[in-house]
């Protein structure tokens, strides 16, 4: 039987919301190991000067416990 845990991760990007999903998945693989899965939960971006300056994620990760 295996014991899963889900942790909230927030992550932005000067590129797209895909990049920030993306970085926050690296980042969090240096720390946690056996990551099965990530859920966006909410996207959202930052506006400055008229154009998209930022993009925002919130992440559900789920990884196994050992």
């Amino acid at each position: 039987m295996s014991v899963l845990k889900v942790i909230e991760i927030l992550s932005s990007s000067e590129t797209s919301w895909e990049d920030a999903t993306k970085k926050a998945v690296s980042k969090a693989s240096k720390t946690l190991k056996n990551i099965k899965s990530v859920y966006v939960q909410d996207q959202s971006a930052t506006v400055q000067n008229g154009s998209v300056k930022e993009f925002r994620v919130t992440l559900k990760l789920t990884f196994e416990l050992e």
